[in-house]
């Protein structure tokens, strides 16, 4: 009787530690905005000043839309400290990550210039504010990977014990309640021997229902992440063709597709996770923009630490809507001079799928900004576990909202020596917009219906 007490006990313990999500101490949560930054981050320099004690301010004072958002940014006279190539990635590959290194070496050409840290990236009071109470309270459900209560928008898990509670805070980060992105390339390079690009264009919204301003509980808005959707433009095979996505906190997505030759739209259960995206040669699955997309649930979460890792950072040039992509897109990747990097501190995630899931993409690497809380790197290893795709998000700090963001990335196909161009208005001709206030039509629920799909498509 004794034992059965001491297992009983044992094993209300352990629901306990489970269900509270491995909550934060009050003593824990104190060092927010002290020796660590409002949202987590540590606010002193690294020892050989590579990284600087946080700044903490956005500094594009004087911009409005329309302008360029880079010339606006207090430190963009800045010129490059190094280059990093094919000649010299030995000496920095402590600061890179595998997919990186491997990108370099096998590229001829290709470099990437680093730039001196800026620390840049705040957060209105509102969401400060929310982020100390979401220390000690906020919850991951009891299936193990859902996000079940916050206070939003804040960072739910600004010390964070584990993989899901890090994947939560690069979801979460504030974005405003959405943005918009009028005229968007999503481009993919010719496959060998090939010179043909397959170059999408498209108008996507994003809104986070979430996001509004002020302090609310997570449980009483619509359990959702994001709803999105998008039309094409261009090319002819994908012109007209639309999608309605709505992406849940604790289930699969719903799709909703528009498919003009047969006037009709279709649901799309199974148009998640690692199914390939329609139009791109199988070569950009559904789970892959913003570096990772949809539910978190088919792989398990191991938080290895933080490291010192030389990321894509006040990379305005990546936001550029008036260049000529054609100008931009070479051979081996986007022009350096639009790819900004830094020496920044990032939370290190690896990703293992459960046992019993599929996915084509067995184990995955994540890397996130600890000031931003945004995915910077990602990898992905196929099934005989081969090193195939480096993504790398850009960051910058946005006037509209008062915080930072990265829609922008390129992935890169290792192994077929292809990239993809996406969630940028590099070359868009329009630049993205982000907002605060929800009087955008697109900005509420009933506009991400099947409905409403078929009502606003005209071909």
């Amino acid at each position: 009787m004794f034992e059965m007490r001491k297992v009983g006990a044992i094993l209300t313990a352990l629901f306990a530690i489970s269900s509270s999500a491995y909550a934060a101490s009050e003593a824990e949560a104190a060092k927010l905005g002290k020796e660590l930054t409002a949202v987590g981050a540590e606010k002193g320099a690294n020892k050989d000043g590579s990284i600087p004690a946080f700044q903490g301010e956005a500094m594009t004072a004087g911009w409005s839309y329309g302008k360029n958002r880079g010339e606006f940014w207090k430190y963009h006279a800045d010129k490059p400290l190094y280059s990093i190539d094919a000649s010299n990635v030995d000496k920095y590959a402590a600061q890179l990550s595998p997919g990186q290194v491997q990108m370099i070496k096998q590229n001829k050409g290709y470099k990437m210039d680093v730039y001196p840290s800026r620390r840049t990236c705040s957060n209105p009071d509102f969401v400060v504010e929310n982020t100390k109470k979401n220390a000690t309270t906020a919850k991951i459900g009891a299936d193990g990977w859902s996000l079940k209560e916050a206070t939003v928008p804040g960072i739910p898990f600004p010390l964070p014990k584990t993989g899901t509670e890090v994947m939560w805070n690069a979801k979460m980060k504030y974005m405003g309640v959405g943005y918009e992105l009028p005229n968007v390339y999503t481009a993919l390079s010719p496959r060998a021997g090939s010179s043909e690009w397959i170059a999408a264009t498209s108008t996507q919204t994003y809104f986070f229902p979430w996001g509004k301003k002020g302090s609310n509980a997570l449980s009483s808005v619509p359990q959702v992440e994001y709803f999105t959707y998008f039309t094409y433009k261009s090319p002819t095979a994908l012109a007209g063709q639309a999608l309605a996505v709505t992406n849940f906190l604790d289930k699969t997505n719903d799709v909703f597709y528009y498919f003009p030759g047969q006037r009709r739209v279709r649901r799309m259960p199974t148009y998640a996770y690692d199914a390939p995206q329609l139009g791109f040669e199988n070569q950009y699955t559904m789970d892959e923009p913003r570096l990772f997309n949809g539910t978190i649930e088919r792989f398990d979460w191991k938080l290895v630490g933080k490291k010192e890792l030389i990321v894509g950072y006040n990379a305005f040039g990546m936001y550029d809507p008036k260049v000529k992509f054609n100008e931009v897109a070479k051979d081996n990747g986007v022009d350096p001079a639009h790819r900004r990097y830094e020496t920044h501190r990032v939370w290190v995630v690896e990703a293992t799928v459960k046992a019993g899931v599929r996915h084509v993409a067995p184990k995955r690497t994540f890397y996130i900004d600890e000031d931003s809380w945004s995915l910077v790197v990602a990898e992905d290893y196929d099934a005989q576990g081969k090193l195939w795709k480096l993504r790398e998000g850009f960051v910058i700090p946005v006037h509209e909202t008062g915080a930072c963001d990265n829609p922008a990335f390129v992935q890169y196909n290792l192994i077929d020596n292809r990239y993809l161009v996406d969630q940028s208005s590099l070359a868009g001709g329009k630049d993205m917009k982000w907002f605060v206030e929800a009087n955008d039509p697109k900005l509420k629920e009933s506009y991400y219906t099947a409905d409403n799909l078929r009502a606003i498509s005209d071909r």
